[in-house]
C-alpha cells in the first residue's frame, strides 16, 4: 500500500527544475507602498521559513554568515517599500545562499498586470560573458547608433562590468557558478528588469560603446516605450493569421518543448530538449524519437538541453536509459531538514508535501529525513531502441537542475561528449525535488523553497557545473553573423570523425 501511495505522490511532486526570473517593470502596482510594519511580519516569515526547513541554508556560508545578512536585510525595513523594492531584498538575501532554485518571485497582482509591464524598457537586449557585453538588439529599431555587434563598455558612466558585478548580488546559482547567472543576464528581458530595479527608471540613458568599425562612441537612448513604437503601428505589418484552436496551440507548444530532426547525410539525430516537464509528453516522444534513430541505423546524436531548466526525474532518468552502458545512479544522499513546518499554512501543495515527507522519508542518525528509494539506486539501461553511436550534448549556463543530471551520469562515457559550457546546475548537488511556492501575507511576494537537498556525486568539485569535455564559447564574430557556433563546433565533430572511418 505503501508503494502505491508513493509512487502515486511521485508523480504529483518530484520535479528539479529551475524558475527564470520575472521582469518587472513600472506600473501603478509598484507605485503601491507597505508600511514598515507589513514588511516586517513578511521579513519574519520569509526568515523563518528558511531557517526551519531550506535543507541547504548553510551549504557555502557559514551560519554566523547567513545570520549576518538576515540582520542586515531586516535593517534596511526602515520605512515603507514597493513590491519591487522589497522583492529586491529578498533576492539579495536569497542569492547569498547560493541555491539557484530558491528564488523570489511577483505577487499574483503584479504578476497578472504583466501586460502593462511592456511599458518602459531599457532599450539594449545584451549578450554578456566575462569582460564582455555585445549588443544583440536596440528596441529602438530607428535608432541608428548602437547596433548589433557594438561592444558596451558604461552607462550613466559607470563601467559595464560595475553593473554587472552588482546585478550578480540578486542573481540565484548554485554555489559559485558564473556562467549560469551571466546567461540569466542574458536572457530576453532580464538585463532590462534587474537593470531598471537597481538603478531606477529614467527618461534616457548614456550610453559608451565601440561601434562594429572598432571606434569609441557615445550616445543617449531614450527609455524603450512598446506602445509608442512607430514600428507597431497597423498597417506596417500584415495582419496576424486567425487565431490558433486550443489544440493547436496546445500542439505548438509540446513542439517547442522536443522536436526531433534527422540528417541522413550526416547520419545525426537532432533532438532538441528544452524541459524535462510532465506537461511535455516526453514518455512517448522519447519511444518514437529513439525507435525512428534505430529504423534509420542513425550514427550520431545531438542532444540540445542548452534551454533546459529541469523537471521531472522521472523524464530525465528515461532519456538517461536510452543512452547509458551500463547501470547508473542520480543520487548519493537526499534528504530534507524537517517533516512538519510552523509556516505550512503560507506554502502550496503543503498537505501533498507533507503526506510525502511522512510516508517516504526515514529519520536517520545524522537527524535528517532521508528519501532512501533514490539514495544509492542503480538504474538499468533499456535495451529496446537503445542507442550505442556517438552522442553529443549541448551545455549552457541555462542548463540546469534535472538536465544536470542526466549529465552527469553520461558524461563518463566514451560514446559522450559535451560541448558548450559549464552547466548552470551543480554538478555535486542541489537543492530541489520538492519545490513549494511559499506566498508572503501581506506583500503577496512569492518565493520558491525546495525541500530536499540532492548529493548527486560526494566526489565531485563542490560549488560548480557539469564541465564540458570540448568548450564553444561565445565569440564576438560568431553572435555578429547570427551563428550558432555550440552546433557549429558538433557538426565540425561529426565531420571529422566521419573522415576517419
Amino acid at each position: 500500500m505503501r508503494l502505491l501511495v508513493f509512487f502515486g505522490i511521485m508523480v504529483l511532486v518530484s520535479s528539479c527544475a529551475v524558475n527564470r526570473p520575472f521582469s518587472a517593470s513600472k506600473t501603478n502596482t509598484v507605485y503601491k507602498k507597505y508600511a514598515a510594519s507589513e514588511l516586517e511580519k513578511d521579513y519574519t516569515i520569509f526568515e523563518g521559513v528558511l531557517k526551519t526547513e531550506h535543507p541547504g541554508l548553510y551549504w557555502y556560508a557559514p551560519a554566523d554568515s547567513v545570520e549576518y545578512y538576515f540582520k542586515a536585510g531586516r535593517a534596511q525595513i526602515k520605512d515603507s517599500m514597493t513590491e519591487v523594492q522589497f522583492r529586491y531584498l529578498l533576492s539579495y538575501i536569497t542569492a547569498k545562499i547560493r541555491c539557484g532554485h530558491t528564488t523570489v518571485r511577483a505577487s499574483r497582482d503584479y504578476f497578472n498586470g504583466r501586460d502593462s509591464l511592456r511599458t518602459h524598457q531599457f532599450p539594449l537586449n545584451l549578450k554578456l560573458w566575462p569582460d564582455t557585453a555585445m549588443v544583440t538588439a536596440n528596441l529602438n529599431r530607428r535608432d541608428s547608433n548602437i547596433q548589433r555587434g557594438a561592444f558596451i563598455t558604461a552607462i550613466d558612466g559607470l563601467p559595464i562590468q560595475q553593473i554587472v558585478d552588482s546585478l550578480f548580488e540578486f542573481l540565484s546559482a548554485d554555489g559559485y557558478n558564473l556562467t549560469h547567472k551571466y546567461q540569466t543576464l542574458s536572457n530576453r528581458g532580464v538585463f532590462s528588469s534587474l537593470y531598471l530595479s537597481r538603478f531606477g527608471y529614467k527618461p534616457s540613458f548614456a550610453v559608451d560603446f565601440i561601434d562594429t568599425l572598432g571606434n569609441q562612441r557615445h550616445a543617449v537612448l531614450p527609455i524603450y516605450k512598446p506602445i509608442k513604437d512607430t514600428s507597431m503601428r497597423i498597417g506596417e505589418f500584415p495582419p496576424p493569421p486567425g487565431r490558433l484552436t486550443h489544440k493547436e496551440r496546445k500542439q505548438l507548444n509540446i513542439y517547442a518543448a522536443r522536436s526531433l530532426r534527422i540528417d541522413t547525410a550526416l547520419s545525426t539525430g537532432f533532438m532538441d530538449l528544452n524541459t524535462f516537464t510532465r506537461d511535455a509528453k516526453l514518455h512517448n516522444f522519447f519511444k518514437k524519437a529513439f525507435k525512428q534513430l534505430d529504423k534509420n541505423n542513425i550514427q550520431n546524436l545531438v542532444i540540445d538541453l542548452r534551454a533546459n531548466g529541469g523537471g521531472s526525474v522521472t523524464n530525465s532518468n528515461l532519456l538517461t536509459k536510452y543512452i547509458a552502458q551500463q547501470k547508473f545512479k542520480i543520487a548519493d544522499t537526499l534528504f530534507a531538514v524537517s517533516r512538519h513546518s510552523p509556516y505550512g499554512r503560507y506554502q502550496e501543495t503543503r498537505f501533498t508535501n507533507w503526506l510525502f515527507l511522512n510516508l517516504m522519508t526515514r529519520k536517520k542518525k545524522d537527524g535528517y529525513y532521508h528519501f532512501r528509494y533514490f539514495e544509492g539506486k542503480y538504474f538499468k539501461p533499456k535495451k529496446k531502441f537503445h542507442f550505442d553511436g556517438q552522442v553529443y550534448i549541448l551545455s549552457g549556463g541555462n542548463t540546469f537542475s534535472a538536465a544536470t543530471l542526466v549529465m552527469q551520469s553520461l558524461r563518463p562515457q566514451t560514446n559522450v561528449t559535451i560541448v558548450g559550457e559549464e552547466s548552470g546546475g551543480g554538478a555535486y548537488g542541489n537543492n530541489a525535488w520538492l519545490i513549494p511556492e511559499v506566498t508572503l501575507p501581506h506583500t503577496g511576494v512569492r518565493f520558491r523553497l525546495p525541500l530536499f537537498r540532492l548529493v548527486i556525486d560526494k566526489n565531485e568539485h563542490k560549488g560548480y557545473g557539469v564541465q564540458p569535455e570540448i568548450y564553444s564559447l561565445p565569440t564576438s564574430p560568431a553572435i555578429r553573423r547570427l551563428a550558432d557556433f555550440k552546433m557549429d563546433t558538433v557538426i565540425e565533430l561529426i565531420k571529422n570523425n566521419k573522415k576517419s572511418y
